[in-house]
């Protein structure tokens, strides 16, 4: 059996400024959710995980969808040198509106 190799997931700091907007019922959640998809293979393109075609100001190069109806953002960097996955910013989507840390954010 072939193992895989596990990225290092980390927190931008302004990422707690951001999960103090979303509801504690949800933290297991993403927490789980975080680990699972984006420790082994956070460079595997999926149907709730794909790259961003466009530079953005979070300067992430990839998107998380997950949650009940797909509510949740994770918007991360990868280094594939270091192994190490950088959460860079996650949000709540409602609609059109995509709420980062409580303000609407436009990507």
């Amino acid at each position: 059996m072939r193992s895989r190799s596990s990225y290092a997931i980390k927190y931008a700091p302004a990422v707690y400024d951001h999960i103090d907007s979303i509801e504690p019922k949800h933290y297991r959640l993403i927490e789980r959710t975080i680990q699972e998809q984006l420790g082994f293979t956070p460079l595997v393109q999926t149907r709730n995980r794909k790259p961003l075609d466009e530079p953005n100001a979070l300067e992430a190069a990839w998107e998380l969808r997950f949650g009940p109806g797909n509510t949740f953002r994770v918007f991360y960097a990868v280094d594939q040198a270091t192994h190490v996955v950088t959460i860079l910013a996650i949000g709540v989507k409602y609609g059109r509106r995509l709420l980062i840390g409580g303000e609407e954010f436009q990507l």
